[in-house]
């Protein structure tokens, strides 16, 4: 019998994950529906998100062959019932506190830092790129790690060293740009271009770094189709682009600038952001997500 979900201690929520407390050495990570966007948490959720995200970070972790978090597969006996297919059993680490970004291609708030001083996070880059543009080589752009409902700040690599020393500024650049450039390889082969990603990192008993949260998957990764590609036009996404279209065109009402909460997504937001998330994890993992388990209700 799969023990209760109750019978854990709830530790925190984010946007997306809660955690729990399985014992002084493990934790349990559920990764539920709720989608967000422009640091709002939307209704109604995307059904299906949380085993999606799942599924991909278990796909990548078990590719990458780097030291990870997990303690467990997906079907472990720790998961309760209602929680299997969406969760992970990790180890419980101390984590570094910086967002571990890796930019292949110029787009979002890197396009915005490129647009006002030729850098991003203190990355001096070739005048004359564009939106979408490949950089000459991948960078590393870290950022803070915000609280839920705040920005995360992008820092320089002179930041991270202060803040977390030398050795260990550079292992992080290093074993960022090295997972994306293998996680980058594998998409290509399946015809997708892995624009940017982040990373974050755990510390192990040795000291060594652990790689840990969620990983390559929609909601930490640009994923573009790389027959599309068009530089200098922004790129469909295969994550929630679908809801911040729907949010900032003129059929919401809703005005980002203002204070109103976001109105509940139609149900065609709804149902064409699910398949889309559904299409990058099988399109990269080459598996099909009727595969995944699912809640054990036989254990329930």
């Amino acid at each position: 019998m799969r023990p209760e979900l109750h019978s854990y201690t709830h530790l925190a929520s984010g946007k997306v994950r809660e955690i729990y407390e399985i014992d002084a050495d493990t934790l349990l990570l559920v990764a539920t529906d709720r989608i967000s966007a422009y640091d709002h948490i939307l209704s109604p959720a995307i059904p299906d998100k949380g085993r999606i995200l799942t599924a991909m970070s278990f796909f990548w972790f078990d590719l990458l062959e780097v030291p990870n978090h997990l303690a467990g597969g997906p079907t472990d006996e720790r998961i309760p019932a209602q929680c299997v297919g969406r969760s992970m059993v990790v180890r419980k680490l101390p984590m570094v506190p910086v967002e571990c970004v890796a930019r292949g291609y110029l787009t979002g708030s890197g396009m915005i830092d490129y647009a006002a001083t030729g850098s991003v996070c203190g990355v001096a880059l070739p005048s004359g790129l564009v939106e979408a543009s490949r950089l000459p080589e991948p960078i590393f752009t870290p950022a803070t790690k915000a609280d839920q409902g705040d920005h995360d700040e992008n820092i320089s690599f002179e930041r991270v060293v202060e803040q977390e020393g030398a050795e260990r500024a550079e292992q992080l650049r290093a074993a960022t740009l090295d997972i994306y450039g293998r996680g980058a390889a594998l998409a290509a082969e399946r015809g997708i271009i892995l624009a940017d990603t982040k990373f974050e990192f755990g510390i192990g008993d040795s000291g060594e770094l652990v790689l840990a949260d969620e990983v390559l998957t929609p909601d930490s990764s640009r994923y573009w189709e790389a027959a599309s590609y068009r530089e200098g036009e922004v790129q469909p996404s295969f994550d929630k682009q679908i809801v911040r279209n729907w949010l900032t065109g003129p059929d919401s009402g809703w005005d980002r600038a203002g204070d109103q909460t976001p109105p509940a997504l139609p149900a065609d937001v709804v149902d064409r952001t699910r398949a889309r998330y559904i299409e990058a994890y099988e399109w990269i993992s080459q598996k099909s997500f009727a595969d995944w388990p699912d809640h054990d209700e036989e254990n329930a």
